[in-house]
């Protein structure tokens, strides 16, 4: 077997473990079973989950049993934030988002191949539903000290601030039971997460060692992984226009390639390290081409490439790769089907026209150039392109033959100043 831990540190992405040396010999003596949660308080899953996702598939590969689960019950209440309460959603919405999540998460890990390493899907919902109030307080609450939950970093910040509903504060013990039953489900020995995951995932094990003294799947063990943070200060994951889900109609395949080919040259050995799935050598190597020919994006086209493949399939991916060259004049664009161009449209800037006006107007409209004076001075120079095709003329005004799939004009300035005209 794969040494995960080695594999984790070299990775840059290992934060905590609690006895490292029992949990090496834990995974030796294999394959261990371990799990992570993912709460549903969305209808998608976003790129800040793939930290996660992608290490329960790294130990399916290096030959342990990975759980899914997603949290129908953790999610009617919601892991605290630092700053604010949640809202709390319905429990027809949280479902139905269980179901979409589950289906992301099926993409990731082998749930159909027999054998020892086969991976589970499971939903707190199953065990959580039927625990009384009384159950609850009586039968899990008194092994919780109030003092250690107080001591909590999310607690106290809250308490700091506004404060802290008892439902919030009451969290870490139905993530506790999650580990507590999958323990005794499947002897699930490890739980994985975000290091913001740890007091939750070390109240687990408490509670596991509390309940279960005989230990009969043997001791229980916690890994955290480091949170992403961008160089220039942001949070990991977000654009202008908010999060990079998963869910295609939330972010287009288009958006989430664009997403990691945009990535800071500060940042992309760190995100290389984290997502790629490609051998070391070849990852140390697209360190060093960013080192020596940054301008190249070498390492940003290859994870986006990789990443884009893996969440979307194949065909998406190099539909969105031929889109992203014929925009720039590398493939022809009206080759491409509507979807992909609308949504690789849906990133440039972009007006809607009633009927069809001189080019050197519609560079203007667009706001390629700041006056239309200046579109025709472009144009005389030679930098003007229309669906990728020099404009020679001054005067020139597209035909109705030009729109491609009859109702999009691609502008160009340059090589590299895109933008779209509809025709509506």
């Amino acid at each position: 077997m794969t040494d995960i831990v080695d594999e984790l540190r070299w990775r840059g992405v290992l934060a905590q473990t609690t006895d490292e040396e029992a949990l090496r010999k834990a995974l030796a003596d294999g394959p261990l079973t371990l799990y992570c949660g993912f709460d549903p308080t969305a209808k998608s899953l976003h790129v800040g989950h793939l930290t996660q996702i992608l290490a329960l598939r790294r130990f399916q590969l290096a030959g342990h049993r990975p759980i899914a689960l997603v949290g129908g019950a953790t999610g009617l209440i919601g892991d605290p934030k630092p700053s604010a309460e949640r809202a709390l959603n319905d429990v027809e919405t949280v479902q139905e988002w269980v179901g979409a999540l589950r289906g992301q998460l099926s993409a990731f890990l082998d749930f159909d191949t027999p054998g020892p390493t086969q991976a589970v899907m499971a939903n707190n919902y199953e065990w959580t539903e039927s625990v009384s109030a009384l159950s609850l307080l009586r039968d899990y609450g008194k092994h919780f000290s109030v003092n250690q939950m107080l001591a909590r970093d999310t607690v106290k910040s809250r308490l700091d601030g506004e404060g802290m509903s008892y439902t919030e504060f009451s969290y870490v013990i139905l993530q506790s039971l999650d580990f507590l039953e999958l323990y005794k489900q499947y002897g699930c020995t490890l739980q994985i997460g975000g290091s913001d995951q740890w007091g939750n995932i070390t109240a687990g094990l408490d509670l596991i060692r509390r309940m279960q003294a005989n230990q009969p799947h043997g001791p229980a063990h916690a890994l955290t992984q480091v949170l992403l943070t961008k160089a220039d200060g942001t949070k990991f994951g977000k654009t202008e226009g908010g999060a990079v889900w998963l869910d295609p109609e939330l972010t287009t395949p288009y958006a989430f390639y664009q997403f990691w080919l945009n990535s800071d040259d500060r940042d992309i050995a760190r995100y290389l390290r984290t997502f790629s799935f490609k051998p070391r050598e070849e990852i140390e190597e697209l360190e060093r081409a960013t080192e020596e020919r940054p301008q190249a994006r070498a390492a940003q086209r290859a994870l986006a490439e990789e990443l884009t493949a893996l969440v979307h399939g194949a065909d998406q991916c190099a539909a969105v790769i031929a889109a992203s060259k014929a925009l720039f004049g590398q493939g022809d664009l009206d080759g491409l089907d509507e979807a992909t161009l609308a949504a690789a449209l849906s990133e440039l800037p972009k007006a809607q026209v009633s009927e069809l006006a001189p080019v050197a107007d519609l560079l203007a409209l667009v706001e390629l150039v700041p006056s239309k004076s200046a579109a025709r001075r472009t144009i005389k120079e030679g930098g003007a392109y229309l669906n990728n095709a020099k404009v020679t003329s001054e005067e020139a005004v597209p035909a109705a033959s030009d729109l491609i799939h009859g109702r999009w004009l691609v502008l160009r300035r340059g090589k590299r100043n895109l933008g779209a005209v509809e025709l509506v």
